[in-house]
């Protein structure tokens, strides 16, 4: 199993997930982050990090998740891998209410 970043993520990209990520495993693009499962150790160490609850085990991903697998595995080795914490996108704070947090 792998931890995967689901659409929560869209449009916020807080990258605080990335600073306690043991292995460089997240890659991104102008909207979000991604997980590369070939590299992810599945520690988890990520998951309590992310303030919009974007993050989830693959075993854990509720049904109208799931596809987020695929689309982590195939988006991510094609991203720049972000390995230091980055700037949110604009609009983060606001998207991040919006979706009760």
């Amino acid at each position: 199993m792998t931890t995967v970043v689901t659409d929560n993520c869209r449009g916020c990209r807080f990258t605080d997930c990335v600073a306690v990520c043991p292995v460089e495993c997240f890659h991104f693009d102008d909207e979000m982050l991604y997980i590369d499962p070939e590299v992810c150790i599945d520690c988890s160490a990520c998951i309590p990090e992310c303030p919009v609850q974007a993050i989830y085990e693959e075993d854990e991903l509720p049904e109208d998740k799931r596809k987020w697998v695929k689309i982590n595995a195939e988006k991510a080795p094609e991203l720049p891998a972000c390995t230091e914490s980055m700037e949110p996108l604009p609009g983060a704070e606001a998207k991040k209410a919006e979706l009760g947090f």
